[in-house]
């Protein structure tokens, strides 16, 4: 467990003494996803440093967590960012591995690539591609993999637009973060013809790209990824989560995730990481739109997610399969077996204003997670939660019920 979260001149004399038996990861940022991928590494004994711009992130209480500290907010000074860690990689001195877990820590590196770091995924062309909506959407429907009606608004005629899709209509920026940014949000349900033009001046004033979409007839309950490792050979690791309960319902973030069988999204998925050239880990999202009757694919995170340990859970390791792989380790996979993943808070603050899902977990669940069982084997886990390593419980806590805040778009 990391003793205090440090300043960066800190943590750097922290780690000149220190001294690890293989090299440490570098897992950005420390909170829900971190803690998933740091978690998944020290079972296999690989030192976890957690680096981050907020000491407020759950991660840092782990004890998968040996180091933490900050670093400058990329999106602030990208050059900052890369010397920082480059001085931190020099403190360790043998090349550790870099874990990203949002686009602008994905963007960051790859931009910089800070000396002495080893990255576990594709170049920032590949990456790109990928991230980039309005490049990942002329690619899948290249690869015949069904995408929602979109129109790149720096390219059609905003009336053609409204004519062609009506309201209700999304408006998504190209890029997530800088979207997130100048918008407040990266997908804005439009209503009518004033919400529109207003969406589209803010855009045109922060010089940002933005998409309008269909509004997708979904499925709720019914929204299917990828979960994945593509190796730099074009060897693939993955298996295919349904996000069963999201919160809010329609478009909100995974509380309850299932492994499911879907060899033929699978297959669409993969041929988008294929033909961008991208390897590392990744997250190829659709949902399901009842008037096609097909899922439609909204997005491809190049980097680990929210619900990361439920493919670890279930036999597809991937910070493992991509850390191996990093140092020139083998990494061989358990088999893939059936898993599920809760985030109890957002689950049990959905039940309390709809008990229809009260079902999702059931009796035997419970008991499971309040005896601690689940950790010892089973197809449940949980993230964040987990009687063994209980900072992080305190810390959503504290972030819950005092005025600890943390941002985080998982």
């Amino acid at each position: 467990m990391a003793e205090q979260f440090h300043a960066p001149s800190s943590l750097v004399e922290r780690l000149d003494d220190a001294s690890f038996d293989r090299p440490p990861a570098l897992v950005a940022n420390a909170h829900i996803t971190g803690l998933g991928v740091a978690r998944a590494l020290t079972r296999h004994d690989v030192p976890v440093i957690a680096l981050d711009r907020d000491p407020n992130g759950v991660a840092t209480s782990s004890r998968a967590v040996d180091y933490a500290g900050a670093v400058t907010d990329p999106l602030a000074d990208l050059d900052a960012f890369g010397e920082e860690v480059e001085e931190i990689a020099a403190a360790i001195g043998d090349e550790p591995v870099a874990f990203a877990c949002m686009d602008e820590w994905v963007n960051a590196f790859a931009r910089a690539e800070p000396e002495g770091v080893r990255l576990p995924f594709a170049d920032r062309s590949s990456i790109d591609a990928l991230l980039d909506k309005e490049s990942l959407y002329t690619l899948a429907e290249d690869l015949d993999v069904p995408v929602p009606e979109t129109y790149a608004l720096h390219e059609t005629d905003p009336g053609e637009v409204i004519e062609a899709l009506g309201f209700p209509m999304v408006v998504k920026p190209a890029k997530k973060r800088e979207g997130e940014e100048a918008l407040g949000s990266n997908v804005i349900r439009v209503e009518d013809e004033e919400e529109f033009a207003e969406v589209v001046a803010t855009a045109r004033d922060a010089e940002i790209r933005v998409l309008a979409q269909e509004r997708v007839d979904v499925e709720v309950g019914e929204d299917r990824s990828l979960a994945s490792y593509r190796s730099p050979d074009g060897e693939v690791l993955s298996v295919v989560g349904n996000a069963r309960v999201r919160n809010p319902r329609e478009f909100g973030t995974s509380s309850y995730v299932e492994v499911v069988e879907d060899p033929g999204l699978g297959a669409g998925a993969r041929s988008l990481l294929r033909e961008a050239g991208y390897h590392g880990i990744s997250e190829s999202e659709f949902v399901y739109d009842r008037s096609r009757e097909e899922y439609v694919l909204l997005d491809v995170n190049t980097r680990p997610w929210k619900w990361i340990g439920l493919p670890v859970a279930a036999g597809a390791d991937l910070p493992t399969a991509a850390y191996s792989e990093a140092i020139g380790e083998m990494y061989e996979p358990e088999g893939i077996r059936a898993g599920r993943w809760v985030y109890l808070p957002d689950y049990l603050r959905l039940l309390s204003t709809d008990r229809s899902f009260r079902d999702v977990l059931t009796e035997a669940d419970w008991r499971a997670l309040a005896s601690g069982a689940f950790e010892e084997g089973g197809d449940l886990t949980t993230g964040v939660y987990a009687p063994s390593d209980p900072g992080p419980i305190a810390d959503v806590v504290r972030t819950e019920f005092t005025d600890r805040q943390y941002y985080c778009s998982c």
